[in-house]
């Protein structure tokens, strides 16, 4: 069984960074961060096939966000720079199998964590 457990979200000023963690048990498929703000869509951020590490990062967040995992493969990182106030959300780390490529969020992620909260205070 697929368990997700992010942490690292907190409030931080604009312009500032944090890197969130998510600890993956080891899943060798797709995992990805997404987040949803009050009243937003749920978006998909940045996602990484952990079997071979390549990643997606999403052009909304593109030069700012970069995702990454550890070399044990059970830990995925979301560094996230430059942060603005549009940033704040629950921020959620996710997986599913490969059957297409990772950063084809139509495709549904099956497996979530319970989310960390980040605020962005301008």
């Amino acid at each position: 069984q697929v368990r997700l457990m992010e942490s690292g979200g907190g409030s931080v000023q604009a312009g500032g960074s944090l890197r969130l963690s998510c600890a993956t048990s080891g899943y060798t498929g797709c995992v990805a961060w997404f987040r949803q703000g009050p009243n937003k869509e749920r978006e998909g951020l940045a996602a990484i096939y952990s079997r071979t590490g390549d990643t997606y990062i999403a052009d909304s967040v593109k030069g700012r966000f970069t995702i990454s995992q550890d070399n044990a493969k059970t830990t995925l990182y979301l560094q996230m720079n430059k942060l603005e106030p549009e940033d704040s959300a629950m921020y959620y780390c996710a997986a599913r199998v490969l059957f297409t490529t990772c950063s084809d969020y139509s495709q549904p992620y099956t497996h979530w964590g319970q989310g960390t909260q980040v605020t962005v205070s301008s």
